[in-house]
C-alpha cells in the first residue's frame, strides 16, 4: 500500500466565470465538473482536468466572491505545477502567454527539467513543467476539444511546491506516515517522491525563515490532495493517521471519490483520495462539465441552487 502521486490540487478564485476563461480559453483544459461546494452550495466548486478527468490531472477551483489578496508567505502551498509533454511545449507556451498578456517568468531549468513560471488573473502561482526527461507516474492526455493543440496540451499535474518556516516536521509527516522518499535538492528546495516517482508523484518543500505566514485568499491553494487506490486502502490510510496522533475528518464522501483530510505540523491541508469512481458517475464522458452536477442528497435542492449561480457562459 502507499501513496501512488498528486490526486488533484484545490485553489480559490473569486471570480468564477473569469475563471473558467481563462483555464478552457487560455490555458486548453477541460472543464470536466461544474458543481458546487458541498458544505456552502452558494459556491461554484469548478474541476479542469486532462481529456477524461483522470486522477492526477486534476485542478480544482472553489469561488469565493469576496475573498481578498493573497499574501505570500509560509504555511502554504506557494506553487501548483502543471506538466506538458516536452521542452518545444514550453516555447509554444511562452508565445502563448506573451499573445494573451499572461504574466511569466522566462523558461528556467529547475531540478533539471525546463519550467515556465506563470501567474493566473488572480495571481494563483503557477508552472509548466517539461516531461522530456520525466520517467514515472504516467501523465493524462490533452483535451481534444481544446483550442491549444493537442501535442502541446497540458496533460495533468506536476510537483507540488509547499514553503514552510521549518521543514523538518512536514518532511517527517510524509517520509515517516505517508510514505514519501527523499530524493535530492534542488534551488533550496528539498524533493519527495512517493509511488513511481516523476513529474506527478512530487512534493517539493522550501525552509524560509524570513516570511511571515501566508494569508490566504483569491488566488491562494486551500489543499492537496494524493492518491490512493481504493477505498480500502483509504480505510487503512485512516487508522494510519489517528494512531500517529493526527486529528483528522474521517472518510468523506465527495461523490467521485471517498476523501480523508488531515493538517501537517505547519498547517497544510492534506487530503487523501481514491481514484474512483471518477467524474462519468453521473455524466457521459463525452459531455463532462456541461451541466451543473449535483450529488444525489442535494438534486432536490437543485432549483434553489441554480438560482444563486451566475452562468459560466454567455449564450
Amino acid at each position: 500500500m502507499h501513496i501512488k502521486g498528486i490526486h488533484h490540487v484545490s485553489a480559490i478564485t473569486a471570480d468564477a466565470k473569469k475563471n473558467y476563461d481563462f483555464y478552457t480559453n487560455v490555458l486548453g483544459m477541460r472543464l470536466v465538473k461544474k458543481t458546487v461546494n458541498q458544505d456552502d452550495t452558494s459556491m461554484y466548486h469548478l474541476f479542469y482536468a486532462d481529456e477524461k478527468g483522470n486522477p492526477g490531472t486534476d485542478l480544482t477551483f472553489f469561488e469565493i466572491k469576496r475573498a481578498g489578496n493573497t499574501y505570500p508567505g509560509t504555511h502554504s502551498i506557494s506553487t501548483t505545477s502543471l506538466r506538458v509533454q516536452n521542452d518545444d511545449s514550453l516555447t509554444f507556451w511562452q508565445k502563448r502567454f506573451d499573445e494573451y498578456n499572461v504574466d511569466h517568468d522566462p523558461i528556467t531549468v529547475r531540478a533539471d527539467r525546463n519550467t515556465l513560471s506563470f501567474r493566473d488573473p488572480e495571481g494563483q502561482r503557477l508552472m509548466l513543467v517539461s516531461d522530456e526527461q520525466n520517467h514515472g507516474v504516467a501523465s493524462g492526455t490533452p483535451w481534444s476539444g481544446s483550442k491549444v493543440p493537442v501535442d502541446k496540451g497540458i496533460t495533468g499535474l506536476g510537483p507540488v511546491h509547499l514553503t514552510v518556516s521549518n521543514a523538518l516536521p512536514t518532511i517527517t509527516v510524509l517520509k515517516d506516515i505517508l510514505g514519501f522518499k527523499e530524493v535530492g535538492k534542488a534551488e533550496n528546495r528539498i524533493i519527495l517522491e512517493t509511488g513511481e516517482g516523476g513529474t506527478g508523484a512530487e512534493v517539493h518543500i522550501e525552509e524560509r525563515t524570513d516570511l511571515p505566514r501566508e494569508k490566504p485568499g483569491r488566488g491562494s491553494v486551500h489543499h492537496v490532495a494524493f492518491r490512493v487506490e481504493n477505498e480500502e486502502e483509504l480505510e487503512q490510510w485512516k487508522d494510519i493517521i489517528q494512531k500517529a496522533g493526527f486529528p483528522n475528518s474521517g472518510l468523506v464522501d465527495r461523490y467521485y471519490f471517498k476523501s480523508l483530510y488531515f493538517r501537517e505540523p505547519n498547517h497544510i491541508l492534506f487530503e487523501l483520495a481514491t481514484d474512483g469512481p471518477g467524474f462519468a458517475t453521473d455524466e457521459d464522458i463525452d459531455h463532462l462539465g456541461e451541466e451543473l452536477a449535483l450529488p444525489p442528497f442535494l438534486e432536490s435542492k437543485r432549483k434553489e441552487i441554480e438560482a444563486k449561480l451566475i452562468p459560466l457562459e454567455t449564450k
